[in-house]
């Protein structure tokens, strides 16, 4: 081979290298945040949220509801890597109130002018809390919502009742979406025994996938939530049989980015000592490949800036939460928010 052939094909690779590097790309944030006990300040005689009122355990002032939407509205706000342009095109939110909370924190100066639009649902939860959808308007348009509930039942045979799972179908700039919004139930008397209150979450959840996949193979699922297990727990690796590399994809698969950041020891929730990667986004194997006009995953995060983070005492280098060992903090969140990108390329 000719020196003048081989610097043609050097060349010519240089020439496509440059012409993919000038690619101008659209980006947009999905993300997820747990807001932990999000109560207005009035007592509903109908839910368990005494302690979150101003006569009960917490002393739940206005002026303390009032901090935690400033607080949360900044969060909200700031989601994702230095790489977003704006604050998240899509937001699942889980351990709120009611729909008054959201809006609240809708209109807080800090997201007042990017156009939140809201899909919320009344859980049947026994404390009252549920989940919900943010969306920009300019960037999503919902075209159905349904809430979809978990039956459970505990071992005296009584209704045990939990957060519904929200599902958003729409357009994302034009093209179809679906948005699956969970807070499964808790470890709330350990692990082992709450396991198979989990394990039913994830069977509804894949039936709601497996539901909306039929309406053909490059229908885009995203499921996203606060799961109370790990990416590596039998009800992600087992039931809905998540994948956690990108090589050899199904069509049927579900890829779970946050399989690896959970395996390099990145968390979203700490307990004595432990990190947990409880909040998750996972999605359709087809949003892994890049198609012309349509968008494809990125990458994914945990957002964790210093001031999210407690920097002293006993719980130094957790999530800086509203309460803490029974005392007010101030804070913003038990968990850190989580997030992924999708772009795709502008011609």
């Amino acid at each position: 081979m000719g020196i003048g052939f081989t610097f043609f094909i050097l060349l010519f690779i240089l020439n496509i290298t440059m012409a993919q590097e000038s690619k101008t790309y659209q980006i947009r944030t999905v993300a997820f945040y747990n807001l932990e006990n999000l109560f207005d300040t009035f007592n509903d005689s109908l839910t368990y949220d005494d302690d979150r009122t101003p006569t009960g355990k917490d002393n739940w002032t206005l002026e303390r509801y009032n901090q935690k939407i400033h607080n949360l509205s900044k969060v909200l706000s700031e989601i994702g890597s230095p790489d977003a342009p704006s604050s998240p095109d899509i937001i699942g939110l889980c351990e709120l109130e009611n729909r008054q909370v959201v809006e609240d924190l809708t209109n807080h100066p800090h997201l007042r002018d990017k156009g939140y639009g809201i899909v919320h649902f009344d859980s049947p939860d026994e404390r009252g809390i549920d989940v919900a959808l943010l969306y920009k308007k300019t960037a999503f348009l919902p075209t159905s919502f349904i809430s979809r509930r978990l039956l459970l039942s505990n071992e005296e045979d009584y209704r045990d009742y939990t957060r519904d799972q929200l599902v958003v179908s729409g357009l994302l700039d034009g093209e179809e979406m679906h948005f699956i919004v969970n807070h499964w139930p808790s470890r709330s008397g350990g692990e082992a025994r709450s396991k198979p209150y989990r394990l039913e979450a994830a069977r509804l959840n894949k039936r709601i996938i497996d539901s909306i996949s039929k309406l053909g193979p490059e229908v885009k699922i995203i499921s996203m939530g606060d799961f109370n297990d790990d990416p590596i727990d039998d009800s992600l690796k087992k039931i809905l049989k998540t994948r956690g590399k990108l090589f050899n994809l199904e069509n049927s698969d579900l890829y779970n980015p946050m399989e690896q950041l959970y395996k390099k020891g990145i968390g979203s929730l700490a307990y004595r000592d432990q990190w947990n990667l409880f909040d998750q986004i996972f999605f359709t194997a087809n949003i892994t490949r890049k198609l012309p006009g349509q968008y494809h995953f990125w990458k994914a995060g945990v957002y964790n800036p210093p001031y999210l983070i407690d920097k002293k005492g006993q719980y130094k280098g957790y999530p800086l939460r509203t309460y803490a060992g029974g005392s007010y903090t101030a804070g913003y969140s038990d968990h850190f928010p989580v997030y992924i990108h999708l772009i795709k390329a502008i011609d």
